[in-house]
Parts: structure tokens; sequence; C-alpha cells
């Protein structure tokens, strides 16, 4: 039977404490993955069954049950270092740590045996490393915990085979369930995700299931059964910031603006101001403002737009995604906003900056050719538009930028401008 190795790591590209952007999903990737399977187990990333860094039952047991363990302490995440914290109580043995060379280990963790990886440099060296370890720890079993390294009277926890069977059952129905519902998106067949869906206990259903089921419902734009799809979910779930986020994505989409602006300031009351929040409440008040018919209201509505969008920028220079879409507003003024020419420059720059990086997504040159369009340079927005829409893993991300620049030729058009150039965007945006 193949070993299972359990993998704690940060996700995403985050900053190091000089300031240097990693990729971890890359990490994961291209060394982690691939090395585990080199020594013949099978990799579970603890990050698939973490719902807005809410620790639950299922992870417990991939901490307590999986026979190998490696943790990534690169950036000190708190999430990896608790469940290491876990992990060294409950096994002796094992476990793997490492970190990105060149970064520091806090004080409480620096006497732990790492392996300091150096990736882009060498990265046949690195996974050659974790191979060797695993398979060397297969053979003869190393106390690496500093728990047991101290007490010998601590003995490691014998587990019934009863249960680790019933565990792997649910670590490849997990596994299984995702692969059936990437096909079932990547079908756009929201039937087939309804009756998919037909078939959970959410009594003891894994929350990485119900979250994949949820957001494939958000890549169909099945609105309506994402908002039904919360109502059932556990409440440690409905509580994750991530799935209150999109709860109010979707209540917005199917136009229960109030409902979702609700949700989303009870978000940011419990959890404080994020990019993110800010970003998705930014658009229910431009979709208000765009509902709206009294000429009075209708400003209040687009002044209020503009002005969360721009929070959500500060809240996180990083993010532009906010920031374009207050200069994309401001722009449709027909009383130019004196934060305009202030808040374009530095916009520009942090997109500039996130394209950078190793793995751009559509948000990034979509962001970017808006950007582009604003400043009015057709040859510059063409070759962004290029860029993202092979980028674009979901038709309404595409709808989305579309609708904001036929919003942008349309108000161009209406005061006298040439804006026969917009029209190859549009048509390129589907």
């Amino acid at each position: 039977m193949t070993p299972l190795c359990f993998v704690l790591m940060p996700f995403g590209i985050k900053k190091d404490e000089h300031g240097n952007e990693i990729d971890f999903d890359a990490v994961y990737r291209d060394m982690i993955q691939p090395a585990i399977e080199d020594a013949g187990m099978e990799a579970v990333r603890a990050d698939e069954e973490m719902v807005g860094g809410f620790i639950h039952k299922p992870m417990y047991e991939r901490l307590l049950l999986c026979d190998f363990a490696i943790a990534d302490l690169t950036t000190a995440n708190a999430n990896v270092f608790y469940e290491l914290g876990v992990r060294h109580t409950a096994r002796a043995y094992h476990t793997l740590s490492i970190f990105a060379e060149g970064t520091t280990l806090p004080f409480d963790v620096s006497p732990l045996r790492t392996y300091p990886y150096k990736m882009a440099q060498n990265i046949q060296q690195d996974k050659a490393y974790i191979t060797k370890w695993l398979l060397e720890a297969k053979k003869i079993p190393k106390t690496d915990s500093p728990l047991f390294q101290f007490f010998d009277e601590l003995k490691p926890q014998i587990i019934p085979h009863e249960k680790t069977d019933v565990f792997r059952s649910q670590v490849e129905y997990s596994l299984e369930a995702k692969k059936q519902l990437g096909k079932l998106r990547d079908a756009k067949d929201t039937q087939g995700l309804k009756e998919f869906e037909q078939t959970l206990d959410f009594d003891v259903v894994e929350g990485g299931v119900v979250i994949d089921l949820y957001l494939s419902y958000r890549a169909v734009e099945a609105w309506d059964e994402m908002i039904a799809l919360y109502e059932k979910m556990p409440k440690y779930l409905q509580k994750s910031l991530l799935v209150r986020e999109q709860l109010g994505l979707a209540l917005n989409r199917a136009k229960r603006r109030k409902e979702a602006e609700q949700v989303l300031l009870e978000a940011i009351d419990e959890y404080g101001e994020s990019s993110e929040t800010l970003g998705i409440l930014g658009r229910v008040y431009k979709d208000l403002w765009k509902d709206e018919s009294n000429p009075l209201t209708k400003e209040s509505w687009l002044k209020k737009a503009i002005d969360t969008y721009i929070r959500g920028f500060e809240a996180d220079i990083r993010d532009a995604y906010p920031g374009v879409n207050a200069i994309t507003l401001m722009s449709s003024l027909d009383t130019p906003d004196s934060r305009l020419q202030e808040l374009l420059p530095v916009v520009l720059f942090a997109t500039k900056q996130r394209l950078k990086r190793s793995t751009p997504d559509y948000w990034d040159y979509a962001t970017l050719m808006e950007l582009e369009v604003i400043a009015h340079n057709p040859k510059g927005a063409k070759e962004a538009l290029l860029q993202a829409l092979p980028l674009a893993t979901e038709d309404w991300m595409k709808k989305t930028t579309r609708d904001t620049i036929v919003m942008l030729r349309d108000k161009w058009k209406a005061k006298g401008e040439d804006v026969a150039w917009l029209d190859e965007i549009v048509e390129g945006l589907g």
C-alpha cells in the first residue's frame, strides 16, 4: 500500500523577510510533490483542506495519521508552525522540515534538523535530497520530534489499523471527488454538479470537497446553486472568510445586492478590511450605481463604489484590482476626481510589479489592459489583452472586464471622442 506524505506549507505567492516573493505552489508542484512520488509515496497537501485558515477534523487526521510529513517553514507561517507542533506531539518520527535558503528561521525551530532548499538554482539536487530522506526514513525510522527526543518516557501512540484504513479511504475519496468536480467544471456541466451535490452527506463530507463544489458552481456561473449550497455547509465553513466573500459575490451576481452588501460588511466587521473583501463590496456598489435610475442616488452609489475600491487598494497596494476599478470609475466621471492622477502611477507600478512574478494570472494582465485603455494607448492595451485571454479560466472573468471597457467606450463616445479602437478590445473579450 502506497504510504501517504502530508505536506505542510503556505500556498500562493508570499514574501519572505527580505521582500523576496516565493511561489509556494511552484515549490510544491516542481520540487516537493515529484520528490515524494519518486520515493514511491503519495503527496497530500495541507492547504487543499484548509479554508480561511480554519483547522478542522480532516486536518488533524492528516497530521496524525499520514505515515510521513514535510513541513516548509519558510516565512514562519503561523498555520504551518501550529500544524508542525501538533505533528511533533503525536508522531515521534517521519517528519522532515525544510526552508528556502537565505531566509531566517525563528529561534524556537532553529535547533531542528532542517534542509535549506535552493529551488531555482538546483532543483534536481533538492528533489534528490527529499527523496533520499524519505527512502531512508522508510527503512530506518529516526526520532525527529524534539518532544520525543527530550522525554524518553513518552511513547508514540499506536493507532489501530482500522482507523488508518478509514482515513486512507477518505483521502482517496477526496482526491477522486476533486478529479470528478474538475471534469464537470471543465465541461460547464451545471446539472452534473447538482447531481454530484446530491451524493454528499454534509455531516461527514470533508470541507475541501464542499469548497471545491462551491467554487465549481462559481466557475459555471450557477449563482443560485452557490447560495443554496452555503446554507447546507457546516458552520465552520460558513464562518470562513473565503466562503463569505464568495457568498457576497454570488448574491450580487444573482442581483440580490443588499444581501450581498450585508454579508460583506459583516465579514469586514469580523475579519477587518482586506483588498479582496472590499474589492467585491466595491463591485456591489458599482452594480447598484448601474441599476439606479434616480440621478442623485446614482451619483451616491458611484461615489461609494470609488471610495470602497480605494480603501481596498489601500488595504494591500500589492493587489492592483481594486485600484484599477477605482481609476476606471473616476475616469468615467463628468467632473475629474482629484485623486485620479495621484492614484494612477501607484496602481500602474503595483500592476507591473505583480507581472514580474513567475506566474501572473488573468487579472494581472486584465488590470494592465484597463490601465492602458484609460491611458488611451491602443497598442499597449491590445498587447495586454492578448496576454490575458489564454489565462481566463472562467467565462465570467472576461465578461467582467468587457463590461468595464464597454462602460468607458460608451462614456467617451458620448463626449465625442474617437473610440473605434476599443471595438476590437470589446470583441476580443467575447
